[in-house]
């Protein structure tokens, strides 16, 4: 492993060509591999379709093309870029002429069904093998009834709950036949600066792990040649949200150990579960842009852990190693981005027109053309696109009434409870005045978010919408004025805002980004709320009335002066078409908060990147007291002037309704035999077991949580991890034991030559509602 990580490398530091080809048969044979692609049935369709094709057809299921109305951007063959020029030009390229005769493998982002049809019609009808094209698209949370975003879902730590919602999106997508999610992105983020953490599982390796199989489990399902399964494609590989300084396309550079133990985690479980294909990372990775890195596709993707499926390349990406700097001309990059292993080439439009001459002139082998072709066909194959290339039934229009319910409940489920003085959540059922204030309480738009498949603003139901409906039931009355835009300078509407505040009982504000300011290309540097919504928030709360916050990001944002003077604060999320339902429903405690944050919201940007799981410091910054302003022995250690280190809200971190206590956290053992914990199979070395328990008056679930630290390792390691966490329903006064299983997963760590190890260590267990869990119990390895 540690030559292979040379690969992350440039060549020339390796000594040897960045170039060479790896024969197919030893990624195949490495590991095992997914039994719903590699079946025999499979290979040997794919074996005698594979014997007929001629080039130009094999090249034409590596290349991906959206339907552009008949023009697109293509390369001029060999073109050398020179300074400050963009090498590419604008030519005629018919996409359903291409269809028609075989020369195209894959679409994006059609969103016409019609179109859909026309093309795979061409396709199976009129081209000389009959081969179906794959359609895909984004699709990240929700086709038609969209559902909250991926980092909302993360913060259920309800894993059947996203393979369910994840398989209502597969079932509607299928029946306009979209049979491809660019779905789910497993990036584990840090930063919340860079924009795409919305579109992830946050900070923590673990919790990404889990989400990423349930999307696995819930978009393929058992079988995927079922109609009402999709195959997804997990991104972008690898580390991607990693990008420094948070901005988006940024380089990442970091040691082998961390890549495999803080990054790779959640696409490794992607590719167990079963993924079915891999779409390449933008990044560069230590000096190696992933679309160009054997490492990353071929040693580990392929060799290790046996993946069988495709990887696609990101949008563009191919060219863009032009921009890297990798290569000077479009048929280098070509060579490099096929040898390293990405299968198909979205939207560069090189393969097609430059691998003739590389096969021709010995640089690219036919062998890697074939193995590519041959991982397209086997996913075709396996979701039954032969045998039925067109959608059964009827196409879903609009989000489905039958689906709602569980969408609802997801969005329930997501809502994150941060603060809560004096109990003013849940309201009053009693007849009141509520003023409801900010951009975000009836933004229909703002609540689908971006990647909203093909959500439709008809079908939102507002936080407007609920709670009018709420005050009319309980003959209360709501008093709406929207205060400012989202990100506006004007204070027109401060007035009629205020206005609304001191008539009424109870004053909830609606604030937060646009869905657009984070995803993709929605890197932030600062992280407050945008335009003037503080300046408003803080004359509303000079009101005197107590006040509800909802807090809709599509990522952790600065809080400090709402955490200090505002009573209520819930992060919402962007939670979907149920957004207003849910949140009423959380407001007024028809259901009780249980979500827990699956990133840490920080005091400061300056804090960033700011996470639970640090390694230590040989100066740790200990109970220091900032009124002291670095004096004495407290300036000398790792620490802030101006702000404590810990966040403001941890990983972990979020309360309910109810109260609960933690007790009797145990160990089963207190010390194990190297020997045994070495065994790379061992799941139950230690079990790790505490009792939970409902103080409060009502019924609520707790998301129990386990964290694991290990002292005295060869290589220093996190001050602690999550390693285990299961939801648990109490009713008042309930009790109930947990407990986690503890093996040589839980327990290793990865050295610097890319080895997983155990080593004769200590290790301290806590139990726990979030991050700060206090009550632990230790034991040893011991030689």
């Amino acid at each position: 492993m540690a030559a292979a990580f040379l690969a992350l490398l440039p060549s020339a530091a390796q000594g040897q060509s960045a170039l060479s080809y790896a024969p197919p048969v030893e990624a195949r044979q490495a590991a095992p591999s997914n039994s719903q692609l590699a079946s025999q049935a499979i290979e040997k369709r794919v074996d005698a379709l594979l014997k007929q094709m001629t080039l130009e057809e094999k090249l034409g299921q590596l290349v991906q093309y959206s339907d552009t109305g008949d023009s697109a951007v293509a390369p001029l063959a060999n073109a050398v870029q020179a300074p400050g020029k963009n090498p590419e030009t604008h030519v005629k390229i018919d996409p359903m002429q291409l269809a028609t005769s075989g020369r195209l493998g894959s679409m994006l982002n059609v969103g016409d069904t019609g179109r859909i049809s026309a093309f795979q019609h061409a396709a199976v009808e009129k081209s000389r093998l009959h081969i179906p094209l794959l359609f895909g698209a984004d699709i990240l949370h929700g086709y038609r009834t969209i559902y909250p975003i991926p980092l909302g879902l993360a913060a259920t730590f309800d894993p059947q709950l996203v393979s369910s919602v994840a398989h209502i999106s597969a079932a509607e997508a299928s029946t306009a036949g979209v049979r491809w999610f660019y779905s789910p992105m497993v990036d584990i983020s840090r930063d919340p600066r860079w924009g795409r953490t919305q579109e992830g599982a946050g900070e923590d390796a673990y919790l990404g792990s889990a989400m990423a199989r349930a999307y696995i489990r819930g978009y393929q399902g058992g079988d995927l040649s079922h109609p009402d399964s999709v195959a997804a494609s997990v991104k972008h590989f690898a580390a991607y949200g990693a990008a420094e300084a948070g901005r988006e396309y940024n380089t990442t550079d970091m040691s082998l150990s961390r890549l495999e133990q803080d990054y790779l985690p959640p696409y490794k479980a992607a590719v167990e579960e079963g993924a079915a294909t891999m779409m390449s990372a933008f990044n560069a990775l230590n000096g190696v842009p992933a679309t160009a890195n054997s490492f990353l596709m071929q040693d580990t993707l392929r060799r290790q852990w046996g993946f069988d499926g495709f990887v696609v390349s990101d949008f563009t990406a191919v060219m863009e190693l032009r921009n890297h700097g990798i290569a000077r001309d479009a048929a280098t990059a070509t060579q490099k981005a096929l040898l390293a292993g990405v299968d198909v080439d979205m939207m560069s439009h090189y393969y097609d027109t430059e691998l003739p001459a590389l096969i021709r002139s010995g640089k690219v082998p036919i062998s890697a053309v074939d193995e590519a072709v041959r991982r397209v066909l086997r996913v075709k194959f396996a979701l039954g696109l032969f045998e039925h290339p067109y959608p059964d039934g009827k196409e879903v229009t609009a989000a489905v009434p039958e689906h709602r319910a569980l969408v609802r409940k997801a969005a329930e489920e997501s809502l994150v409870l941060l603060k809560n003085d004096v109990s003013i959540l849940p309201l009053s059922n009693q007849p009141r005045k509520i003023a409801l204030i900010g951009p975000l309480a009836d933004n229909t738009q703002e609540m689908i978010a971006v990647w909203g498949g093909a959500g439709r603003n008809a079908d939102v139901v507002t936080v407007k919408d609920a709670l009018e409906q709420r005050a009319k039931q309980g003959g209360g009355e709501l008093l709406y004025a929207r205060g400012t835009e989202i990100s506006g300078s004007s204070e027109s509407g401060f007035d009629a805002a205020l206005d609304a505040a001191r008539q009424a009982d109870v004053v909830v504000m609606a604030l937060g980004e646009s869905s657009e300011m984070s995803g993709e290309a929605g890197s932030r540097a600062h992280l407050d709320l945008p335009g003037n919504q503080q300046k408003l928030l803080e004359s509303v709360a000079a009101t005197g009335k107590p006040i509800v916050l909802l807090v809709f990001s599509g990522r952790p944002l600065v809080l400090d002066w709402a955490a200090q003077h505002v009573p209520a604060i819930v992060e919402t999320w962007f939670p979907g078409v149920e957004a207003g339902s849910a949140i009423a429903d959380l407001l007024y405690g028809d259901v009780a908060p249980s979500a827990k944050l699956p990133m840490s919201f920080p005091r400061a940007v300056g804090q960033e990147p700011l996470y639970y799981n640090q390694l230590p410091t040989g100066r740790p910054a200990l109970h220091v007291d900032l009124s002291k302003r670095g004096s004495g022995d407290d300036r000398f250690v790792s620490r802030y002037l101006d702000v404590p280190n810990d966040a403001l809200f941890p990983f972990g971190y979020g309360l309910s309704y109810t109260t609960f206590t933690y007790s009797g956290v145990s160990v089963s053992r207190a010390s194990l035999p190297l020997r045994e914990a070495e065994q790379d199979g061992a799941r139950k070395l230690v079990v790790a077991t505490a009792t939970v328990k409902n103080t409060g008056s009502r019924a609520a679930t707790e998301v129990v949580q386990c964290y694991v630290r290990n002292l005295g390792a060869s290589l220093e390691q996190p001050v602690r991890s999550l390693q285990g966490f299961t939801r648990v329903t109490l009713a008042p006064g309930e009790s109930k034991q947990v407990s986690f299983d503890l093996g040589f997963p839980e327990l290793s760590f990865y050295d610097n030559s890319g080895k997983a190890v155990v080593e004769p260590t200590h290790y301290t267990v806590w139990i726990g509602g979030s991050s700060l869990a206090s009550d632990q119990a230790d034991f040893d390895i011991v030689p």
